[in-house]
């Protein structure tokens, strides 16, 4: 099925199933520990042998020597695979520049090079898992090291040239910038960060003659799939992959890395299954992380608030060849000035390679777009919600309005947020509210997440009894994806959610969307749509009647006065269709985005600088909610990562060895209960039409994008202490405080 006009309306209108609160269906199995994850299938491969993954003490340079004459010795070892016998793999090269499974291709010790701490060097097997770690831990590797990059703002005192990528001008920045009445001109940055989640990166990989079935933990399964395919050098049709739950992603699960790759290579020369896991310091260093940025803003305004001038500059870093956090680019979308400078200039670092970390860019870009959008409210002497809402545009600012937003209601979210929350309080002054030893501020900042959609599909049975499957290569990272899915069918089919079953996470059913980017939910939804469209038509003809005037209610199918039961059209065997929804150019006509509007109240103490966020409040357009449940829980999710991004987080690099010291759960400080208050979510009513036939957005990425400005924010009205360097630590606050 093709989306390729605005959605008019259809089935998903009534809003019995859809569009109501709903627990997690896949809930009471995560409870109980039955819903496996990639380490946990030991019914279909009990023989299997456990590898340990041997990672680089350096950040560059190159193996020197490796013995291991010991760990081939040890008790249990079964194989020791290093640069010097691993077989050949293949990656995006000059050879092949156009094989798509090479996109996502990994390869794994294919010599002595090293390109970054924690790099994979060596796999000890074992028949345990201790066996294994103990060989590995005799193995001697002798190493040759080179002098890194591992600093951002070394690289940038240095002044060489750096690429530039999506760079926008519009107009005459210089002149507008500089004859404006009222400019600021601040820099801003942000750390390395990881994501954190809570199921390692594991894999279980075994052969059957010449295919491969991998059980792994990852987001999205035609990408696991090629990717493993391509670089171990065999056809795509030869490889299953199978991620039926993922304990947490945030963008680090959208990549392959070693364990996956290995236990496939490793499993194939041993012929018996072996499963490897990362440890949580290799899931710090050996995995991606969001990369840092140096940000400079330079807002100029009229003294009505109307911005003249927008730059926003930024320099981030990553590997050679990778994207780095291109944290300017939200600035394209969210308010209009017609004079606009927005670059990104990318340094190579040796760091470990960045990659996607909830929403990837916006997060980021928010942190510094946000406060200074605050400081230029200061510097008016205007209301912070009212600069912003003077300067909503309802079109694409790079277009004009030959590019209207699909559905742009910030406003609204502004506004109601304020309300909510009891702005109209606030005092503009900073340092005028004291509760005992806290001095109170509140603070708020816009939210945008662009609204992409991906092509998703699904296979819906109707089986004998009256009962419906949905199989679909979708994955739940938890998210939801089970629910909304199951709401979905339920909703198109006339059942009640509980006559469905949902099957996810193999790439055995039909290709789907996968989870990320804030695409999953409804991009999944949507092919599970298209899939019920069909087996609707299909029951239609069976039961006789006129497919395009037929209703499906209470396991009835009625038109025209008569009604035949569900159960009746497959009493001799089930009835199964298969479809997939793709898209034409409504995204290009359209600018889609989600947006929202984040209230922050703060207490700082006023002797030792401690930050706790009191009250925050969060205010989205999402288009059409297809569970307020999940839709919720997905938003506490952001902005607890927001909190985290504000006051803790932060990857702190060794510039000797370029690796990240704190990389344990420890040591890198992330959210706990103690630091997160009573969230409230509100959601603006909307029905997005040219996003999809579910007439819903993107929720995922939306809830952190702009909660940590809108608490810096909060904590300047406390204090009168800006700071620039995220996080706000208690020593950056009490520098300005004494």
């Amino acid at each position: 099925m093709e989306f390729l006009t605005p959605a008019g309306p259809n089935s998903t209108d009534r809003q019995t199933v859809l569009g109501k609160a709903h627990d997690r269906i896949d809930g009471p199995l995560k409870v109980s520990g039955l819903a496996r994850y990639a380490y946990e299938y030991h019914d279909v491969a009990p023989r299997a042998a456990y590898g340990v993954v041997v990672t680089a003490g350096i950040g560059r340079g190159s193996i020197d020597s490796i013995d291991a004459v010991d760990a081939e010795r040890a008790p249990g070892v079964l194989l020791v695979m290093t640069h010097l016998n691993a077989p050949k793999m293949f990656g995006q090269n000059a050879a092949a520049p156009n094989d798509p499974r090479l996109d996502h291709a990994t390869p794994q010790l294919q010599g002595p090079r090293i390109t970054q701490h924690d790099q994979a060097v060596a796999l000890v097997v074992a028949e345990t898992f201790e066996q294994a770690r103990a060989a590995a831990r005799s193995l001697r590797i002798g190493y040759k090291a080179q002098s890194g990059r591992f600093s951002l703002p070394a690289m940038q005192v240095e002044g060489k040239p750096h690429p530039r990528v999506a760079d926008i001008d519009m107009g005459d920045f210089d002149t507008a910038y500089a004859s404006a009445p009222v400019r600021i001109d601040a820099t801003f940055t942000t750390p390395n960060q990881s994501q954190a989640m809570m199921e390692p990166h594991a894999s279980l990989a075994f052969w059957d003659g010449d295919r491969l079935t991998v059980y792994l933990a990852h987001q999205v399964m035609h990408w696991a799939r090629s990717g493993i395919a391509g670089t171990i050098g065999i056809p795509e049709a030869q490889v299953r992959v199978v991620a039926a739950y993922v304990g947490g992603g945030f963008g680090s699960k959208l990549a392959l890395y070693s364990d996956a790759i290995l236990a496939s290579v490793a499993s194939r020369q041993l012929g018996r299954p072996v499963k490897i896991t990362l440890t949580r310091a290799q899931i710090f260093n050996h995995t991606t992380h969001r990369p840092p940025t140096i940000q400079r803003l330079r807002l100029a305004a009229g003294h009505d608030g109307r911005l003249i001038a927008v730059g926003h500059e930024t320099f981030t870093g990553d590997q050679p060849g990778e994207r780095g956090e291109l944290a300017s680019n939200q600035t394209r979308l969210l308010y209009g000035g017609a004079n606009r400078r927005i670059h990104t200039r990318i340094a190579e670092l040796d760091l470990p390679r960045g990659g996607s970390m909830r929403a990837p860019g916006e997060a980021a870009g928010l942190l510094a777009l946000e406060n200074a959008m605050d400081e230029l409210a200061e510097k008016l002497g205007m209301d912070p919600v009212e600069l912003r809402i003077v300067n909503d545009v309802q079109y694409d600012p790079e277009q004009g309005p030959s590019r209207p937003f699909s559905e742009r209601k910030l406003v609204e979210c502004l506004r109601t947020g304020a309300d909510r929350f009891g702005w109209s309080h606030r005092i503009a002054t900073p340092g005028q509210v004291r509760d005992g030893q806290w001095l109170v501020g509140m603070g708020m900042a816009c939210a945008i997440r662009s609204n992409p959609v991906q092509p998703s599909g699904a296979r819906v049975t109707l089986r004998p009894g009256g009962t419906v499957l949905v199989e679909s290569a979708m994955t739940d990272i938890g998210t939801g994806s089970y629910t909304i899915m199951a709401q979905t069918a339920a909703e198109m089919l006339g059942l009640p959610m509980a006559a469905v079953e949902v099957r996810l996470g193999d790439s055995a059913y039909p290709k789907a969307s996968g989870s990320g980017g804030s695409w999953g939910g409804n991009s999944s939804t949507a092919g599970t749509y298209a899939a019920c469209v069909a087996l609707r038509d299909t029951l239609a003809r069976r039961a006789g009647f006129d497919g395009s005037d037929v209703s499906f209610d209470k396991g009835l199918i009625v038109s025209g006065g008569r009604s035949v039961a569900l159960a009746q059209l497959v009493a001799s065997g089930p009835v199964t269709a298969e479809d997939t929804m793709t898209y034409g150019d409504l995204t290009r006509r359209y600018a889609q985005a989600s947006f929202g509007a984040h209230f922050c109240e703060v207490g700082v103490d006023v002797h030792t600088a401690e930050v706790r966020v009191r009250r925050l409040l969060s205010v989205c357009s999402i288009g059409r909610v297809l569970n307020p449940v999940t839709a919720r829980s997905q938003c506490l999710g952001g902005m607890t990562m927001g909190i985290g991004a504000a006051l803790m987080e932060e990857l702190v690099v060794d510039p000797r060895f370029g690796y990240f010291v704190n990389h344990d759960l420890a040591e890198y400080q992330v959210p706990v209960h103690a630091d997160v208050p009573d969230l409230d979510v509100v959601f603006v009513d909307g029905e997005d039409t040219k996003s999809s036939p579910m007439k819903a957005r993107g929720v995922g990425e939306l809830g952190i994008c702009g909660v940590g400005a809108a608490i810096t924010n909060a904590v300047y009205n406390a204090t009168g202490v800006r700071v620039r360097d995220y996080p706000v630590t208690m020593d950056k606050l009490l520098a300005g405080m004494t």
